[in-house]
């Protein structure tokens, strides 16, 4: 099916908007400052973490050469088809073996150490062998340096293996144990307090109820924050008042690094956030010419920086990770890792310039060996399923238009 958005069914645009996205990206990036607690962690404890400091080879890997198959470790020099070589000797993983005299062979298995004298190990595939002796295959040619993993091949002593600020995965740590590393010092995980607004949101669980939503902006947020290693403190609840949202966001922002709310930063007569921060704080972002998520807020109540999220879930979703996650990221310590940019080819017209940056949710298709990205035909800011179903952002500039197959820039959802 193809997808066309049409201006007639375009809500009106606001002109005052504040800031662009790239402006207000670096506005909020620029009061990000790392944090400096860290601590110690058992290595298997530390999947996820980030590390706080670089962490440096003390061994080589391998420690010293070993076999890479199942053969018979020689000196090549001699080593031809039809000759004849007594073995005098077996080496196992493991095992110290002793020295290799010219003219002879010792039976070695794979990982096993290549005893001193040999250069070179010849498959067990290309000999005819007995206990005693090997006679090499016509036609193998036995070359130095053959089947063997030379020490310090994979990791050598003094390498950097990772940078401070690099967030773990499995394979980091499987490296980390290899050099026998048995506990990394990595940064203290970020307390990020969560508070939900508005009188309409029910908990899941709960009956439904006439004029009442299910709160999935709490549910969201939480699995994002965690994704990024965070602890998070959730407020739960706060009914569209004044006083609650003003005492709700002091007590949060007295024991956390950083406090995000979803709702009431938009200008209706409910939307208290706003007022609730100016009374404690100040905002320095309010209004970003995104679409969707225009009323994102961003400030500090005293000393803690503040996120207004709006309500939506999708603009709540998008504006995450435009805004949010690489200010967690920064004050991790981590490098910020944006969404991958991929290009694509669009699969629909867009015929209207806009005002505002806009994220659409798109799947990607791959044709002729490029991306066609397909709009997904709902872009309704409360339509989550469009997330769910979307393999990335398809990003349009102010005042973009384009038809179909013209070139797009896409940012993809992992």
């Amino acid at each position: 099916m193809q997808f066309c958005w049409r201006a007639e069914y375009a809500p009106a645009i606001e002109v005052t908007l504040v800031l662009t996205v790239a402006e207000a990206r670096a506005k909020i990036l620029a009061a990000a400052k790392p944090l400096s607690r860290t601590e110690t962690v058992s290595l298997l404890e530390s999947n996820g973490r980030i590390l706080a400091h670089d962490v440096v080879a003390a061994v080589n890997v391998p420690p010293c050469d070993n076999s890479a198959m199942d053969g018979y470790a020689v000196r090549a020099a001699g080593c031809t088809g039809g000759v004849s070589i007594p073995v005098v000797g077996i080496v196992y993983a493991g095992s110290m073996p002793g020295l290799l005299e010219a003219g002879t062979a010792q039976r070695i298995f794979t990982g096993a150490p290549v005893p001193h004298g040999a250069d070179t190990v010849v498959i067990q595939e290309d000999v005819a062998a007995d206990p005693e002796r090997i006679v090499i295959s016509a036609g193998v040619t036995v070359k130095p340096g053959e089947n063997i993993r030379r020490a310090g091949e994979d990791i050598a002593i003094g390498d950097i293996l990772f940078s401070a600020g690099h967030r773990l995965r499995a394979p980091d740590i499987g490296l980390l144990a290899s050099i026998g590393i048995d506990k990394v010092y990595v940064t203290t995980p970020l307390r990020v307090g969560l508070l939900c607004t508005g009188d309409e949101l029910l908990e899941p669980g709960e009956l439904p109820q006439a004029g009442k939503i299910y709160n999935s902006n709490r549910y969201l947020l939480s699995a994002l924050l965690r994704d990024l290693g965070c602890e998070v403190i959730d407020a739960g609840i706060v009914k569209d008042d004044l006083a609650a949202t003003e005492e709700a966001l002091q007590k949060l922002a007295a024991k956390v690094d950083v406090v995000i709310s979803t709702g009431g930063v938009s200008v209706g007569d409910a939307d208290y956030v706003k007022q609730a921060v100016h009374a404690q704080g100040k905002l320095d972002v309010w209004k970003i010419a995104v679409k969707p998520g225009k009323p994102l807020a961003f400030g500090r109540i005293k000393q803690t920086p503040f996120f207004g999220l709006p309500g939506n879930p999708v603009s709540a979703f998008v504006t995450f990770l435009l805004f949010v996650r690489p200010f967690l990221q920064t004050l991790q310590g981590s490098a910020v890792n944006d969404l991958r940019h991929v290009p694509a080819h669009a699969g629909f017209d867009w015929p209207r310039a806009g005002k505002r940056e806009e994220y659409l949710r798109v799947q990607l298709q791959g044709e002729d060996g490029v991306f066609v990205a397909r709009a997904l035909p709902n872009q309704g800011s409360g339509v989550l399923s469009s997330v769910c179903h979307a393999d990335a952002l398809l990003q349009v500039p102010v005042g973009r238009i384009f038809m179909t197959g013209d070139s797009v820039e896409c940012l993809l959802l992992e």
